[in-house]
């Protein structure tokens, strides 16, 4: 069974507490990484990283030191550090390491130490592969033995593109992108069988990479066509996200984007929408940030104007992200009288 990227925060607090060591096993590119370094960040301690695909059974052990007539080994600079002091001990792609590495770990994981010398008592050990159970055929990794894995406490994730897009929103993904994902969840990342050999698939790494290189250009035009971000795209996501993407954007002039949403002049447009229409504007407000902070006056006064007008399904969608992504902002809804009203009425009417 895989579990959410949110469902395995919740849970990984409690299981970090007995110490041993834990695996991240899915696809590529989705952020495993990730996800190990923000646990750092939230208990405050430094990462040590290993890619175990590039060690040998020396890099565990350590160097040989003569005395007198016996050897020792002295262990190397970033295994001392974690023996010495708290930190997270992350050791990557362990299913591409060499038989020899693997069965080093044998030993860290079962007895939190190596060749005599024992982990801090508050260092914690991740790992991260590729696959999991019933996805190993597509990557070329070692099968662990059942033995291995017992050694591990194993959590298979599969991301969900809300996930994702949340993660977007708090690390500078280019808000086109986010909007493009929201409305195409399929083109996020391929699912399945990577065939024919050789050929590009977006995955949520790449879709990062790719915001990054439009961050620092100004590529993007909107509502035209534009062979180069095609290009550029085709690069990191391969042709079919690439053109969705191109002619996702060649129609984006002639939406309504959140900034003209809080003008005076957008309400004879708004007027018009189809619900379609008001579902895309709610999720890109959120996307776009303007749910996650703190809310203007006026802009209160908007969002009550534009919540008055909505059918029961998009006011409740509204009303929910306005309140789940930033506690302050709900207050003006709970203090109209009529808002409130409305709510319940419209969630008995969707009952």
């Amino acid at each position: 069974m895989s579990i959410s990227f949110k469902t395995f925060n919740k849970i990984i607090p409690h299981v970090i507490r007995n110490g041993w060591g834990i695996m991240l096993r899915c696809r590529h590119g989705v952020g495993k990484s990730e996800v190990v370094y923000q646990i750092a960040k939230e208990m405050n301690l430094p990462v040590v990283e290993r890619r175990a695909s590039q060690m040998t059974e020396g890099d565990l052990l350590g160097l040989p030191s003569q005395d007198g007539e016996t050897t020792s080994f002295l262990p190397l600079d970033w295994f001392m550090k974690a023996c010495k002091e708290p930190v997270v001990l992350f050791f990557d792609e362990i299913d591409r390491a060499i038989l020899e590495v693997r069965q080093g770990l044998f030993e860290l994981t079962d007895s939190r130490k190596i060749a005599g010398n024992t982990l801090h008592p508050d260092t914690l050990i991740f790992a991260a592969v590729n696959g999991g159970e019933g996805g190993d055929s597509d990557y070329q990794v070692a099968t662990m033995d059942p033995a291995e894995l017992d050694r591990w406490t194993v959590f298979d994730l599969e991301p969900t593109v809300e996930d994702w897009l949340n993660w977007g929103r708090e690390n500078n993904v280019n808000k086109h992108i986010l909007n493009f994902i929201n409305d195409n969840h399929n083109h996020l990342e391929h699912k399945g069988h990577f065939d024919p050999p050789g050929k590009i698939f977006p995955s949520r790494r790449s879709w990062k990479r790719l915001s990054d290189c439009l961050n620092a250009s100004n590529i993007i035009k909107l509502g035209e066509e534009n062979t180069d971000l095609y290009n550029i795209a085709h690069g990191f996501v391969g042709m079919e996200a690439a053109l969705a993407l191109h002619d996702f954007l060649k129609t984006q002039e002639k939406e309504l984007s959140p900034a003209e949403f809080f003008k005076d002049n957008a309400w004879d447009r708004i007027k018009t929408f189809e619900l379609n229409e008001h579902i895309k504007l709610v999720d890109r407000l959120k996307l776009e940030g303007y749910l996650t902070r703190a809310l203007k006056q006026e802009e209160v006064d908007v969002l009550k104007k534009y919540l008055h007008m909505l059918l029961p399904e998009v006011y409740v969608k509204l009303f929910n992200d306005i309140c789940d992504n930033f506690e302050d902002n709900g207050k003006f809804l709970y203090d109209d009288k009529e808002l409130s009203i409305k709510f319940v009425e419209a969630l008995e009417g969707l009952q």
